[in-house]
């Protein structure tokens, strides 16, 4: 039995998982639906392979890595066109994507083993008599849950991290984009074709819940704060950890000294790009009194400028269809509100594309300020002060990103921001930085992948201590003497009685 499509849905046909553009409904991938029962087989295949990838060394890894990853290099155009075709996403805006995926390739492979192997850590006087040693093991097999908005760069960020830790990975790829998930994952068998250390399962909500189960080692999901409830219950069953990168509703601020045009420039690419369907996107913006009108003029100069459509646009549809209904019912509630639309608006809803919309005056308890849009949209409130604006800023429960723009006092700004990262005078480079962990506080989740972090978070830490002297203040023994005992009692008044 064949389905109906609609462009962009997801569908089961004939037990497999089909995938269509969202912008022209035509094909772009059909992948196998995996049942409770292939998931479980799945992980048991990726823990014997795990097995044998962490006995290969670390530096075996890092060769094997770094082959793949310039594979992903040699192949940025392939990957880029089926990124667009399977999510509508524009071939420039996939081909940026790309690239920070390969330079996280990089630098997981090259940095694993400084991180995460062995070292001598200092013993304290009273266990003198002890050396000290810390080590990273992995935990085996990690489960990745991975979003449609970003599906390269995103299951990447853990994928790469957790491979280069020593696990190995299954990934359940968004039904949006399976193709791109699976393309990831064959052309990582062409540079490791012994063992599935690196495999997908493919199909709908109920397969990640399966792979939550599966008896995986940890699960790192990215997607919405409500199906991050969702994972987190699930692998609370077994007590299996997760990494949760959920949602977010960043802020820019803009104060009084702030290059407005490098601030104008920074918000429009980070509220726009990729239609707006970006975790990290800039969805809301305080400036300052003195400075609003001047931004907010300069800001629709330069959203009204971009095109929209489905080839070589700067704004593409919107990946999931579901999502229109959102942006349009967040647009309407702040209109009615009293807000006004100083570009795009109410009939900026043209399915399957929105069309840039600003909105200034907006109620800080309209939907449009208060949760997730996920689409080409911005509001723009007028604040006294930069007090106020990070009051506000910091108002939601999510936590995710953000960006401050100034010179004076942009950085101590910045850092009274409620977010697990922030730009100062740009928008969203902290998540192409592979040195720097990446993850939010609040309702935008918990855990962090890039950087020394990320690789840790796909690590056990392991302790060991070695005797390597007779005790000179034995006390972790019964053979110890009143006389032991009153020297150590005398030592540790010496040492820290002052």
């Amino acid at each position: 039995m064949t389905a109906v499509r609609v462009p962009g849905i997801p569908v089961i046909e004939d037990g497999r998982l089909v995938s269509t553009s969202p912008a022209t409904g035509a094909e772009a991938g059909r992948l196998p639906v995996a049942s409770a029962e292939d998931v479980a087989r799945a992980v048991e295949r990726a823990r014997e392979a795990g097995e044998w990838w962490v006995a290969l060394g670390s530096g075996a890894r890092r060769e094997r890595l770094l082959r793949w990853r310039a594979l992903l290099a040699q192949r940025i155009e392939e990957i880029a066109e089926l990124v667009h075709a399977e999510g509508g996403k524009p071939v420039a805006d996939a081909v940026v994507e790309v690239v920070s995926a390969v330079e996280h390739v990089d630098w997981a492979a090259r940095n694993a083993r400084r991180v995460l192997g062995p070292r001598q850590v200092r013993s304290r006087l009273v266990l003198a008599e002890f050396s000290a040693h810390l080590e990273y093991q992995p935990y085996g097999v990690v489960g990745v849950i991975g979003p449609w908005n970003y599906p390269v760069f995103t299951p990447i960020g853990s994928a790469a991290y957790a491979l280069a830790a020593g696990n190995a990975v299954v990934l359940k790829p968004s039904e949006y984009t399976p193709a791109v998930g699976q393309w990831l994952v064959d052309t990582f068998a062409e540079v490791v074709p012994e063992q599935p250390v690196f495999t997908a399962v493919h199909g709908l909500g109920d397969v990640g819940a399966a792979l939550c189960r599966s008896g995986v080692d940890k699960v790192a999901f990215t997607g919405s704060s409500a199906t991050a409830r969702k994972v987190m219950a699930a692998c609370a069953e077994s007590l299996t950890p997760v990494l949760l990168e959920a949602g977010g509703k960043d802020a820019m601020i803009v104060d009084a000294d702030a290059d407005l045009d490098a601030a104008a420039e920074a918000c429009v690419w980070g509220a726009m790009t990729n239609a707006g369907q970006t975790c990290i996107g800039i969805e809301r913006v305080y400036a300052v009194e003195p400075v609003f009108d001047a931004f907010v003029g300069k800001v629709v100069e330069r959203a009204g400028r971009l095109t929209v459509g489905p080839d070589d646009a700067d704004i593409g549809p919107i990946t999931m269809p579901s999502q229109l209904d959102v942006i349009r019912r967040h647009i309407d509630d702040a209109l009615s509100r009293g807000g006004r639309a100083v570009l795009g608006g109410a009939d900026a809803v043209q399915a399957p594309y929105v069309r840039p919309t600003v909105l200034v005056d907006v109620p800080e308890d309209s939907a449009a300020v208060r949760e997730e849009t996920f689409g080409p949209t911005l509001t723009i409130n007028r604040v006294r002060d930069a007090d106020e604006a990070v009051d506000r800023a910091n108002a939601l429960s999510y936590g995710l990103g953000g960006s401050v723009f100034g010179r004076r006092r942009a950085v101590a700004i910045a850092r009274r921001l409620r977010s697990g990262m922030a730009s100062v005078n740009s928008a969203l480079t902290f998540a192409g930085m592979s040195t720097l962990p990446f993850g939010g506080v609040g309702d935008s989740g918990f855990g962090r992948i890039h950087g020394e972090d990320g690789l840790r978070e796909f690590s056990r830490a392991k302790a060991i201590t070695r005797r390597r002297a007779r005790s000179l203040l034995p006390s972790t023994t019964f053979e110890r003497t009143p006389a032991d005992v009153a020297r150590l009692v005398k030592a540790i008044k010496v040492m820290y009685g002052r």
